[in-house]
């Protein structure tokens, strides 16, 4: 059995709205779709096919948001990591780059479309991104950013030193990206809307009730729980990282890759209007990155990937985490201590964009989201959503494919990719003559 980290520990679910009453599935129920996983791609799946009479039940392993959508650090930026537009179009091709490059980039549309619709209570704001220029030859990549995103319909921007620095409250960086449609919110109170919104349009959720087991029956598929059978036409597995059986081999798709996240305190409102004085949430531009912002109480979230003695030395990860915080901030000369402390897991795919996968004739599974979190997730249910109701697969917005493991040097390739990123900073921040983090 996977073992995954422990949910309790985040700062989510000490302060997200509470779950909505739900039950594990007991008996024999018949559905047009069902759907496994209680994440943001199956709950936006579910809810976009109820919304349009379509019969749906969603059966979740453990409780509604326990995987990465509860877990993650609340950023909501509709950008793709890694790749830059002309590089994914190189990569997935036409129509897939464009189409899935227009899915992403409207993503946050959708979020805060259903937040509003279903008036979800998940602290959310939509004061932009920025990721900032940690020195002054970063500029150019930011300006192609700028440039591409804009061709793609977004709405972003260059700024400059002293815009920067009036938007985060960091003297740190020589300029920056600025994304305005960027947001932040609580992801487990976002994941618990949604389910609520499923129930309010006539879905069914069942929590407790892992899918053991998807076999034929009929002109359908039997998905068989613990002490259950959902019979459904159509059946879509959207468990991610968090794949427990349900369908062979479907978690040697990804590799598991883990994240941090920490909260601080609550800040003093003197402080909060120094330091990120426009809710904004803040990449620091660099490779082996710090994204942070602060959540409703005014704490701030910050997360980071472990690499070498930083995730696993806890107290040395504080450190770190304080040392960074403090360097981009330097009017926080008082204590810092770090509140809550946890982990999440992520589908590593090597092309960091889902998977869709055809499992058999009216199954599909989709993984690989790769921590890309609240608008992908979001998005992703959209997409099938429309494979449900039978849109053909030349027209729907991700390519399905054949089942398949992802390649071996996926164990080792994503931690020797970030020791290359450090190194890459510490090479060109030194170039640039600017000056380091601490620990970098």
């Amino acid at each position: 059995m996977a073992s995954f980290s422990p949910f309790d520990a985040s700062l989510w679910h000490a302060t997200a709205v509470p779950a909505s009453p739900t039950v594990p599935l007991e008996g024999r129920v018949r559905t047009d779709v069902c759907v496994v996983g209680g994440g943001y791609t199956g709950l936006t799946t579910a809810l976009e096919l109820a919304r349009k009479g379509v019969r749906v039940v969603l059966l979740e392993r453990m409780e509604v948001g326990f995987g990465g959508s509860g877990r993650n650090a609340g950023h909501s930026t509709p950008t793709f990591t890694h790749y830059s537009l002309a590089e994914l179009r190189r990569m997935l091709g036409e129509p897939w780059a464009e189409r899935l490059i227009a899915r992403q980039t409207c993503a946050n549309d959708r979020v805060a479309d259903m937040i509003g619709r279903y008036q979800i209570q998940c602290e959310w704001q939509q004061n932009g991104y920025v990721m900032g220029a940690p020195h002054a030859r970063a500029l150019k990549a930011l300006e192609e950013k700028v440039r591409s995103y804009n061709a793609a319909g977004a709405r972003t921007r260059l700024i400059d030193r002293a815009e920067a620095e009036a938007i985060t409250g960091s003297p740190r960086f020589h300029g920056g990206w600025l994304h305005e449609e960027g947001g932040h919110l609580n992801p487990l109170g976002y994941a618990r809307g949604l389910a609520r919104a499923v129930m309010q349009e006539g879905g069914t959720i069942h929590t407790g009730s892992a899918a053991a087991s998807c076999e034929r029956e009929g002109s359908g598929w039997a998905v068989g729980t613990q002490r259950g059978t959902v019979v459904a036409d159509k059946v879509i597995f959207a468990t991610g990282a968090y794949t427990v059986g349900g369908w062979p081999k479907l978690d040697r798709t990804y590799k598991i890759h883990k994240v941090f996240v920490a909260a601080t305190q609550p800040l003093n409102p003197t402080l909060r209007a120094t330091v990120l004085p426009r809710n904004t949430t803040i990449h620091d531009g660099r490779g082996d990155i710090y994204v942070y912002k602060y959540n409703a109480e005014g704490r701030i979230v910050a997360s980071m990937f472990p690499m070498g003695q930083r995730g696993r030395d806890l107290d040395y990860t504080r450190r770190v985490m304080t040392d960074r915080l403090k360097w981009l901030h330097p009017q926080i000369t008082g204590d810092i201590r770090w509140d809550y402390f946890w982990f999440g897991e992520l589908d590593m795919q090597y092309r960091t964009i889902p998977r869709l996968y055809g499992l058999a004739p009216g199954v599909v599974a989709l993984t690989g989201l790769s921590g890309r979190g609240v608008p992908t997730g979001s998005m992703l249910g959209g997409i099938l959503s429309e494979w449900a109701l039978d849109v053909p697969e030349a027209d729907l917005d991700l390519k399905v494919e054949p089942l398949s493991a992802a390649p071996f040097y996926m164990n080792f390739g994503p931690p020797l990719a970030l020791r290359y990123y450090r190194v890459s900073d510490w090479i060109r921040t030194r170039l640039a003559g600017a000056e380091l983090p601490p620990h970098a």
